[in-house]
Order: structure tokens, then C-alpha cells, then sequence
């Protein structure tokens, strides 16, 4: 039983993620999240009270993946292969469950900022933009590593990069872009 009320929240967080991509986070309801999902509003309640509740536990999860990515990378030699597995284990998680919440992020930039969720996302993202160069290396390396990340991300979110290339093949240019921006000869 408790696997499926998991599955019911995931799949409400889901859809709550796509309309609030569509319509925007503050002009959609939880009714139509319910709509949606073709259930009642009560039944929805018993799951989330509030949209930012959804919003919440959506970037939990995220923040959860991304502190458990941080702790095994700060585990690692740094060297370019795993400076390659962070990068590669990063476009893992956007394909798998970051994708949503980024496109979210990029539509709802200004609900983000105004929820706690929010702020909890943007330091789980810091903690991770730091994984690929030490804290002490130049204001330039440091960037380039922020930038490998972001390659990443824009390979793995086809809104962002305007190209014809299979999704496979996008991933694995965003990934190689990303690998140059990091190596030792950067």
C-alpha cells in the first residue's frame, strides 16, 4: 500500500510539474491539478494541501539526488575520469527525474525565488556546480566548471539548444563539450 500512495505522489508531482510549465506556477490551481489527473480535489488534499507542497517535495527529491551525487564525487580522486562519471552521472538524473523540474525552474524563474523550495534547489545546485574544480583553483577554471555543468544540462533539455540532433547524440555532445571545458589543458 505504501507503494502506491508513493506513486501517487510522484504522479501528481509529475503533472503538477507540467502544468505549472504550461499554464505557470501562480495561474494554476491544485483543481486543475486534480483535473488532470482525473481525481477529486480530496483526494488530492490527502496527498498535498497546498501547491507548495508539491513544488516542495518535488525539489526534495531533487536536492536528495544531488546531495547523494556531492557526497560520492567528494569521495573521488579528481581526476578526469571522475570528473567525466560527475558529468555523466549529472546527465543520468536530467534524464531521469531533474529534466521536469529544470524546464519548471526556467519558465517559473520568479516562483522559485519566492518559495523556500526554491532557495533549498539553488544550494544544491551550488554544492554540485563545486564538485569539478577545488575551491581554491582560479575564478577561470572555477567558471569553466559551472559552465561544463551547464552544457549538461543544456544538452539534456531540448529547449534549451536549438539543434536537429537525436537526443542520444545531443546528450553525448553536450557531455564531450563538457569534459573539454574541465580537463587539466582547459
Amino acid at each position: 500500500m505504501a507503494g502506491r500512495r508513493t506513486d501517487t505522489r510522484e504522479r501528481i508531482q509529475q503533472v503538477a510539474l507540467e502544468l505549472f510549465a504550461e499554464r505557470g506556477y501562480d495561474k494554476t490551481t491544485l483543481q486543475e491539478v486534480a483535473e488532470r489527473l482525473q481525481i477529486t480535489r480530496p483526494a488530492l488534499y490527502y496527498h498535498f494541501r497546498t501547491k507548495e507542497a508539491i513544488l516542495a517535495g518535488v525539489v526534495d527529491r531533487l536536492v536528495d539526488s544531488v546531495d547523494e551525487l556531492v557526497t560520492w564525487a567528494r569521495q573521488q580522486p579528481m581526476t578526469a575520469e571522475s570528473k567525466r562519471e560527475i558529468l555523466r552521472r549529472i546527465a543520468e538524473l536530467l534524464a531521469d527525474q531533474w529534466r521536469p523540474l529544470i524546464q519548471f525552474a526556467q519558465v517559473n524563474q520568479g516562483a522559485m525565488r519566492e518559495v523556500p523550495a526554491g532557495e533549498r534547489m539553488r544550494q544544491g545546485m551550488i554544492s554540485m556546480l563545486s564538485l569539478l574544480v577545488p575551491a581554491e583553483a582560479s575564478p577561470v577554471r572555477r567558471f569553466e566548471a559551472r559552465l561544463a555543468v551547464l552544457a549538461v544540462i543544456m544538452g539534456n533539455v531540448p529547449f534549451l539548444v536549438d539543434t536537429d540532433l537525436p537526443e542520444a547524440e545531443r546528450v553525448a555532445v553536450a557531455l564531450e563539450v563538457a569534459a573539454r571545458l574541465v580537463s587539466e589543458d582547459g
